[in-house]
């Protein structure tokens, strides 16, 4: 009985300083045993580090190098004026209190970021970021034996992107993703590019629904706050829009529309409801894909697009060529009201027969001018000269001028013949209409 007292107070007794050998420094039937479950340099974690202070505390700054893989871009929103992006960021810093004997790599499980100090890097103009968790949190941790930690996080990201949508679609958009420290100011930490622009992989693979990506670069900067100058590492990526879609979907159909409302002038102009009905086909077909055009740009409507601009420049030769017709009309039912009607006249008489001439209404008018002069010479041959009458003949005199000059302005705008009207238009109308749109692709392509 008593035997066994004196092995339970032995075991009793032993016991404390099995635990401090597990806890502080190893024995070498330890580290030469097979069977240890803990990692070289795992120990350190629990004798004295801490974990809310940074790696060369009080000291130099630490620097963080910092690389990116672009998985993806899934969407990028004009009206939202954002792009959501999948990316693998690694970062690796060198951290003394975690050096261990050997020159091995440790892989450790992700939950132990919540023992380790680890930059407070975030993104710059974010709006909705995730870290994907499925099975587990994407997290990875790595400690190499002269104390570098990699950091790797799987995150997705909503970042916004001030675009200038005034060549759209023709326009190139350039997008920035930032990363900087939150809390630790330039005295305590360091950004840095693992190796450049090489930091940075994926985007040349990337395969997007309207964009291309064209180039890209990196930056080393700093951002000052109020609280302090942080720094920052910034990734531009330019986008260039494939233009072929809305070739396709808008100035090939407007232009078309365009064509069409010339139809009209091959049409005589008695035929009212036809060029009528190609006039208003053509301006409501305008202005429904205008209205289509915007659809995708509703919170956008702030901008004048090069879209917007040339739908317009079409939607005004569509209406142009209504109105054409409407001028040629008139003119035609003005210059028959203005015929003497005849004895079993018909629609082709009113057409065949010449028009009045204004020339003839001032041949009239300089005869009774002539006719108002001789009297006044008459008068003043007289003996007795009435001079009110001569000054009330001088107004007449430069009230004749005056109308005169009128006739002449309006015979000068008048439409003498207005068949006229359609032969020229057949060929201002496209004429015109093409070198609008050499201005206009030299303009948003070049400029």
């Amino acid at each position: 009985m008593y035997s066994r007292y004196f092995c339970l107070f032995c075991m009793w007794l032993f016991l404390p300083t099995q635990r401090r050998c597990t806890l502080g420094q190893k024995t070498d039937g330890d580290l030469h045993s097979s069977d240890t479950t803990s990692l070289p340099g795992f120990e350190n974690l629990t004798m004295g580090y801490n974990k809310y202070l940074r790696p060369f505390f009080g000291g130099d700054p630490v620097q963080i190098a910092m690389s990116l893989d672009i998985a993806s871009i899934s969407s990028i929103s004009e009206s939202d004026m954002d792009y959501t992006a999948t990316i693998y960021l690694r970062q690796r810093w060198t951290d003394p209190r975690l050096v261990f004997h050997g020159n091995k790599s440790f892989t450790l499980d992700a939950r132990l970021v919540e023992f380790l100090w680890v930059p407070d890097t975030y993104i710059v103009e974010s709006k909705r970021s995730f870290l994907h968790d499925v099975t587990v949190g994407n997290r990875l941790i790595r400690l190499f034996s002269n104390g570098t930690v990699l950091y790797a996080l799987r995150i997705t990201t909503t970042v916004a992107c001030n675009m200038d949508l005034s060549k759209y679609p023709m326009d190139t958009q350039m997008c920035k993703l930032q990363l900087e420290s939150w809390g630790y100011d330039g005295n305590d930490i360091v950004f840095t590019w693992l190796r450049g622009n090489d930091s940075v992989r994926g985007l040349e693979n990337l395969r997007l629904s309207q964009y291309t990506v064209e180039r890209y670069y990196t930056l080393v900067t700093r951002s000052q706050q109020e609280t302090g100058n942080y720094p920052r590492l910034i990734l531009h990526f330019e986008l260039r829009r494939n233009v072929l879609y809305f070739i396709l979907e808008t100035y090939v159909p407007s232009t078309l529309l365009v064509i069409l409302s010339w139809v009209s002038f091959w049409i005589s102009l008695d035929s009212v409801p036809a060029r009528t009905c190609i006039g208003v086909t053509t301006v409501l077909s305008m202005t429904t894909l205008m209205i289509g055009s915007r659809t995708s740009l509703s919170k956008t409507n702030c901008f004048i697009k090069a879209i917007d601009v040339y739908l317009g420049i079409c939607f005004s030769f569509v209406f142009g060529a209504l109105v054409e017709y409407a001028v040629a009309h008139y003119s035609s039912s003005q210059k028959c009201a203005t015929q003497e009607p005849q004895q079993g006249s018909t629609k082709e008489y009113c057409k065949e027969t010449e028009d009045v001439n204004i020339i003839d209404i001032l041949n009239s008018s300089d005869s009774n001018y002539k006719r108002s002069i001789s009297f006044t010479s008459i008068e003043i041959s007289s003996d007795n000269v009435n001079y009110s009458d001569l000054t009330r003949k001088t107004h007449d005199k430069i009230k004749f001028a005056l109308r005169n000059k009128m006739h002449r302005i309006i015979n000068y705008f008048t439409i003498q013949n207005p068949s006229n009207v359609d032969h020229y238009s057949k060929l201002f109308f496209p004429l015109f209409f093409m070198l609008v749109n050499v201005f206009y692709w030299a303009y948003y392509l070049y400029f």
